[in-house]
């Protein structure tokens, strides 16, 4: 029985060292934790909040903002210009995102900065001439600082044909021959279709391709020779 007591009192004393210390860290501890002042508000209005979000806080179903076409007339079925009230039209609606003024800002080394997007693309749209797509990609993945009038300290790897998406965001549809927004500052821009990097899955053989005389988008063969135009992403 002696032997137990011993046994169950070593137990615990062992028990109580180690509550104790467990309980210094905390009270030492304890004065770092008090606030230097009192909180500021948290109270934020949904306003607030959804700006802040913009479509990226979990739960979020803002998704990502479509930018206006540019059309800013409505015409009837016969092509005759109409007044657009009533007509349900993309004249009328005018939906999307409404583009910075200015949308293009000339940065002065060969590049030009689309102010919607943020996308940085070659200032001379005609470096290259007419490529097949290997080529023009290639094209693209070699280019750096001191070809086609660049001064921007970019590297090769910096620059690539851009996807489906972002050559046809240069699109401005009200304006055709080239259908660009107004008053862009690119040089050299070819009425005839150039090509993007994205393959078209219908025929892995053909990619996609935007006309930036009019505007539409289409496929063809990736031996075919079109124009090349390079972007680079602004980081």
């Amino acid at each position: 029985m002696k032997k137990e007591a011993k046994k169950t009192g070593a137990m615990m004393a062992v028990v109580l060292a180690v509550a104790v210390m467990l309980m210094v860290p905390v009270t030492v501890l304890a004065g770092d934790l008090e606030p230097s002042a009192a909180p500021g508000s948290t109270m934020h209005t949904l306003d607030e909040i959804y700006e802040v979000c913009a479509g990226n806080c979990p739960g979020s179903t803002t998704g990502a903002p479509v930018a206006q076409t540019g059309q800013t007339t409505c015409y009837d079925a016969s092509g005759t210009v109409i007044a657009c009230a009533g007509t349900g039209q993309d004249g009328e609606h005018q939906a999307g995102v409404a583009s910075p003024a200015p949308r293009f800002t000339d940065n002065g080394d060969g590049t030009v900065t689309d102010n919607l997007t943020g996308l940085i693309w070659l200032k001379n749209a005609n470096c290259f001439g007419t490529r097949d797509w290997a080529t023009a990609l290639s094209d693209c993945n070699t280019l750096n600082s001191g070809e086609c009038g660049l001064s921007d300290g970019s590297v090769e790897g910096d620059w690539r044909l851009p996807n489906r998406n972002e050559l046809n965001s240069l699109v401005d549809a009200g304006n055709y021959g080239p259908a660009l927004p107004t008053g862009h500052p690119f040089s050299n821009v070819q009425s005839s279709y150039y090509w993007s990097g994205t393959s078209y899955a219908g025929y892995t053989d053909h990619a996609w391709l935007v006309s930036v005389s009019y505007g539409h988008v289409n496929n063809n063969n990736k031996s075919y020779y079109l124009y090349v135009w390079p972007v680079r992403s602004d980081n």
